[in-house]
């Protein structure tokens, strides 16, 4: 009788894995025939009469053989490259939410391969794969190296990679800015496109994804052993370095030759292993190779919506923005499922001195008043450069972006500030919470509903308004989780993924209003006005006096939530007051300014190595140095490449986040 039991119990899963292997199998023609058919714009019968051998010399066959087919089989490679990627690579660091997006590898990839076109274009065409492969490498590598070897199995590789996603994304906006001419057809493959018009570059991408067929025969012992630890796979005889790096190259490369073939397809990567796991695989080759059929699945699903939304709108939309939409809600969802209310892998804040000296406060005021003497004097003109006090003409015009810039500086710092206090997290801020993304998404509305002539009329009330829905989600979706900071950290990447994706789309279309948003969402001071400086000065002075009030509460909040609840702190409240503030310092700079990234993770960053360590000296030292970092942004993009300009988004990104990362390498390696 116990026999027989055992017996039953042992071939429930195997009996279990064969019906859902044989429902997935028995569903994939059926998407197949559907992706067809929205392809050909056919129903299924018509599609089958086309392929009949009366109509086989048509037009319309030739237009299925040379367009619809390839692009379904495309989906099928791509989907299958990238779910085997994703499910290696949560195999090796056990972190459900670890994806080639979430460790930077795609943005690595994009932002190498976009180097090569423009620089080694013979290169590029016929090796971009290399290019692609050396950028997502060097990205990972980095991230690695940040979150080290205790932070990969949690929140801060997470966070490190959508630090590193800012800054390469912000590299790659540069770029694409200032050489918008030549890389104006980049904009759809930053997108993520699936269309073909012939066979050329399914038969460039099939043989490079055979290495995936050694993934499943050879990783699945490999993947086994690395769940019992480090130390329990090399007990059995497994050389682990050489097996991590080796299992690491695979993945990243098949991620980089899908990217080359077909541009960014974000999410399926993270979400397909999730879906195997919850579907029922325990054993590492089922997960793998569920994971890729699970991939084939989703893309034909969500390139079969691209198309039947191209049928009613008359611009393109990749495939890249509707995985967008349904990958991140997914990973909202999944981040309130696999992580607690308290995440305990937080990074440490850096080190420096224990207190702030008089002297370091007199070395940034010296600073300070340089960086505003040369912003306001030291000019480059055609007569070359000039040192002078400028001109009333030139006063009345520079004085606005010179006050917009110091004040814009100090009310990021400050919301940074805040964030990574009440977050207890360093790499937490603005952009990462999403607040800075929610006003990219309602500005991008506003001018695909009013137009370019209003654009800068409607931006400012837009970008407030996403702003404050973007709060009003991160508060109903975190309540259930206390608030939790991971919680609200991984919605607001899925935020900000979301936006990514979508203002993509909007710049594919390369109109004059593509333009137009790609200029507001470099961060730029061209057009503020003298009132416009004057209201933002105010309201960030007003938001930032309001702060002071709750050095107390931050104070007990960064040591822990006990803590707090302990001296008589209402801690939920505090915390939606306090992310109510951080709301409106973003929006209210965000929506004059535009987005800019990473001035608000570095300069709290700086004002702690200084020796700020209270709350009260540390918020007005990040106000003081985020002016400073603004000032020379502004500077610097408005003199660099004259008489053309750089918007100061763009340069306080690429400088801050430059600094921000050698920081973080730095600590690391330290």
């Amino acid at each position: 009788m116990e026999t027989s039991i055992t017996r039953a119990i042992a071939w429930a899963p195997l009996r279990s894995g064969q019906r859902r292997y044989a429902l997935t199998l028995l569903l994939l023609p059926a998407l197949v025939l559907g992706h067809l058919s929205l392809g050909a714009e056919l129903s299924p019968a018509q599609l089958w009469s086309l392929l009949s051998v009366s109509s086989s010399n048509s037009f319309a066959a030739m237009e299925f053989e040379l367009t619809v087919l390839p692009r379904m089989v495309m989906a099928v490679l791509v989907g299958a490259a990238t779910g085997l990627s994703g499910s290696v690579l949560q195999q090796l660091t056990q972190n459900r939410l670890v994806s080639p997006m979430t460790l930077g590898a795609s943005s690595g990839a994009w932002l190498g391969l976009i180097c090569a076109t423009l620089w080694f274009p013979l290169f590029a065409v016929r090796h971009g794969e290399w290019a692609a492969l050396g950028g997502a490498l060097a990205s990972v590598g980095l991230v690695l190296m940040v979150a080290g070897r205790d932070g990969i199995a949690g929140l801060p590789v997470i966070l490190a990679g959508m630090a590193l996603n800012l800054l390469l994304g912000a590299l790659a906006m540069a770029i694409l800015l200032l050489n918008n001419q030549q890389t104006r057809g980049l904009f759809v493959w930053g997108a993520g496109d699936l269309g073909q018009i012939d066979w050329q570059w399914v038969a460039w991408l099939w043989p490079k994804l055979l290495v995936g067929l050694l993934l499943v025969a050879l990783a699945p012992r490999a993947l086994t052993l690395m769940q019992l630890g480090s130390a329990g796979a090399q007990a059995r005889g497994m050389t682990l370095w050489p097996v991590i790096v080796a299992l690491f190259l695979v993945s990243i490369w098949l991620t980089s030759v899908s990217i080359t073939a077909v541009g960014l397809i974000g999410f399926i990567g993270l979400i397909t292993p999730n879906m195997a796991r919850l579907f029922g695989a325990r054993t590492s080759r089922d997960e793998l190779v569920y994971s890729a059929l699970l991939g084939v699945m989703l893309l034909l699903v969500t390139d079969g919506l691209a198309l039947l939304i191209n049928r009613w709108v008359p611009q393109l939309i990749p495939s890249g923005a509707t995985v967008a939409l349904i990958g991140a809600p997914v990973l909202i969802w999944l981040s309130r499922r696999q992580l607690s209310a308290e995440d305990q892998r937080a990074l440490a804040l850096p080190s420096g001195a224990q207190r702030m000296t008089r002297r370091s406060w007199w070395l940034v005021l010296l600073a300070a008043a340089g960086v505003l003497m040369i912003s306001l004097c030291l000019n480059r003109g055609a007569d070359g450069w000039t040192l002078g006090w400028p001109s009333p003409l030139i006063w009345s015009l520079r004085w606005p972006r010179v006050l917009t810039a110091a004040t814009a500086g100090c009310g990021l710092a400050v919301a940074g500030m805040l964030l990574q206090r009440l977050l207890r997290n360093p790499l937490a801020s603005p952009d990462i919470l999403g607040l800075t993304a929610g006003a990219s998404l309602a500005v991008m509305l506003a001018l695909m509903l009013f137009g370019s002539s209003l654009f800068w009329i409607v931006a400012p009330f837009a970008a407030l308004v996403g702003s404050l829905v973007v709060l009003g989600g991160l508060l109903v979706l975190g309540r259930r989780h206390q608030y939790s900071p991971a919680i609200m950290v991984l919605v607001g990447i899925s935020l900000a993924a979301l936006s990514n994706t979508l203002v993509q789309l909007g710049l594919a279309n390369g109109s004059g209003d593509a333009l137009a948003l790609l200029g507001w969402l470099s961060g730029s001071t061209y057009r503020v006005t003298a009132i416009q400086a004057t209201w933002l000065s105010g309201g960030v002075v007003v938001l930032i006096g309001l702060s002071l009030l709750f050095q107390r509460a931050l104070t007990l909040m960064s040591i822990g939530d006990s803590v707090a609840m302990s001296r008589g702190l209402d801690v939920p409240v505090m915390r939606v007051t306090l992310l109510l503030l951080v709301s409106l310092l973003c929006a209210l700079v965000t929506s004059l300014l535009g987005p800019v990234a990473f001035l608000g993770l570095l300069a709290p960053h700086m004002a702690a190595m200084l020796g700020a360590r209270c709350v009260r000296v540390q918020l007005l030292l990040s106000a003081l140095l985020g002016a400073v970092l603004m000032l020379l942004s502004d500077w610097i993009g408005r003199t660099l490449i004259f008489p053309l300009q750089i918007p100061v988004g763009l340069v306080a990104s690429v400088v801050c986040g430059s600094y921000f990362v050698y920081l973080l390498v730095r600590q690391r390696l330290a």
